[in-house]
């Protein structure tokens, strides 16, 4: 039966095999030390959860190749060096994303820089010691009232273009990573190269002013190329290579040939045969679309482009060794998956917050395959999997954060971090996932999840003023 396709294994280039279709993406986390650390209990418990019911494969948040581009404070960095004792806390991550390892999951760790969208105060540089970028220019809004536009200016500085050397130092930091990874257990990375992020930022002409030869377009993927095969060269084959590239990019600069230039992307990278997965994504912190919640009809955001994606790949006539697409973004029901994968959107199927709010979500839909003829069946399988959580019940901030993107869609990746950290707490007091899954906390208002990210201390989920923002006013 079509349903079954989702639960059909499917081999990779380098010879890895995917159990099923599901792919729990990546999502930041922030559970490390402020300021940026290792991998803790708290990244372990929350990946146990996952890692129970069978997803096919499970990608780690961003994983920062420098310590002094953070994101948002907490993210996970990088070692200083290979020692035993630095490796052992992404050793036991590795570990945890497998769990028994008898479901075969793939464990892989996001790479990560965010040249320019390394936020001030909180991106482990001194306050307002500009960032490294392609070119010097800064992360400005896209809206034209002054509150927006001041908090870009406070939370961006002007980033200082990069050298040669320094764009020498980050492959070498990027391939430093996979080695890292590659060490401590995972089976492989994904290099994240879209929302805005340095990678990105070389492939964007907004960002990317270059006039050598990192210059856009010619030579838009050239330090990709480098890092990519830099890994190849010092990892076994077998080990995993994606890369996440951001579709919405290409189409916000009213350019015409965009969709033909990011097909060209595409080709170029299949045509390396380097790469095993490429992950369609979309958006930026100047306009931060990937982290607002939709609920309209265009659930599967970037199903258009990847379908022509997948047709471009299947063109080329690569075999084997042709990357496959993971399409992420708005895959809210199993009728959904099944159509992307049917309708040759995509190869794999990338969920986001779903597998937050259902991370056992390869047994319901397995389950649901299997009893698909009950008339109960017929009807879950076009319902989303979970509820997305009301954000905009304050009436007050209704009027003023749609025109603060950054803000707003910040409103709802605290939401779904506060979920996880709830995952994760209550994994680690109660020793398993059963009882966990049912606790998210859908009376948690917008102040309450913007407070209870940032108000977090050595474990402690629920300070005493949390009951009083958490509601929705």
């Amino acid at each position: 039966m079509a349903q079954d396709v989702i639960f059909t294994p499917i081999k990779l280039p380098c010879g890895r095999t995917v159990n099923n279709r599901l792919v729990k993406v990546a999502m930041y986390e922030h559970l490390a030390d402020f300021l940026g650390g290792p991998p803790n209990e708290h990244h372990y418990a929350l990946y146990s959860n996952w890692a129970d019911f069978g997803w096919g494969m499970i990608i780690t948040g961003n994983v920062q190749v420098s310590n002094t581009h953070l994101s948002l404070g907490r993210d996970i960095i990088l070692p200083k060096d290979l020692s035993k004792r630095n490796l052992q806390p992404f050793k036991c991550l590795a570990t945890s994303m497998r769990g028994s390892g008898e479901l075969g999951v793939l464990a892989i760790m996001q790479l990560s820089h965010t040249g320019r969208q390394s936020s001030n105060l909180i991106g482990g540089r001194f306050p307002f010691q500009p960032p490294l970028a392609p070119s010097s220019i800064r992360v400005v809004s896209k809206e034209s009232r002054w509150i927006s536009n001041a908090i870009h200016a406070f939370a961006f500085q002007q980033p200082t273009a990069m050298s040669v050397k320094d764009i020498d130092d980050v492959v070498e930091a990027f391939v430093k990573g996979a080695r890292v990874a590659f060490e401590s257990g995972f089976d492989g990375i994904q290099l994240h190269s879209a929302h805005g992020y340095l990678l990105a930022q070389f492939i964007s002409p907004k960002s990317n002013k270059r006039k050598d030869s990192y210059s856009h377009p010619n030579n838009a993927l050239r330090i990709l190329h480098r890092i990519v095969s830099g890994i190849r060269s010092t990892t076994p084959e077998e080990f995993i290579i994606g890369i996440k590239l951001n579709a919405a990019d290409y189409a916000t600069h009213g350019d015409a040939n965009a969709y033909d230039r990011v097909l060209d992307h595409f080709k170029a990278i299949a045509q390396w045969k380097l790469v095993d997965f490429i992950e369609v994504s979309g958006g930026d912190y100047e306009k931060p679309d990937f982290m607002t919640r939709t609920n309209s009809y265009r659930q599967g955001f970037f199903s258009d482009f990847s379908k022509a994606a997948v047709g471009v790949l299947e063109s080329l006539s690569l075999g084997t060794s042709s990357p496959l697409v993971l399409l992420t973004g708005g895959l809210r029901t199993p009728e959904l998956l099944q159509t992307a994968i049917v309708s040759k959107h995509c190869h794999l199927l990338g969920i986001g917050r779903a597998s937050v709010l259902n991370p056992n979500l390869p047994y319901l839909l397995a389950h649901q395959i299997l009893n698909r003829s009950s008339d109960l069946s017929k009807n879950i399988w076009s319902t989303p999997f979970s509820a997305d959580p009301d954000l905009n019940a304050w009436p007050r901030l209704r009027s003023y954060l749609p025109t603060i993107p950054l803000i707003g869609a910040g409103i709802n990746m605290a939401w779904y971090i506060v979920a996880m950290r709830r995952l994760a707490t209550i994994r680690l007091s109660s020793g398993h996932y059963r009882e966990a899954f049912l606790q998210h906390d859908y009376t948690l208002g917008p102040v309450g999840a913007i407070f209870s990210m940032w108000v977090w201390i050595d474990g402690i989920y629920r300070p005493a003023f949390y009951l009083i923002v958490s509601v929705q006013l």
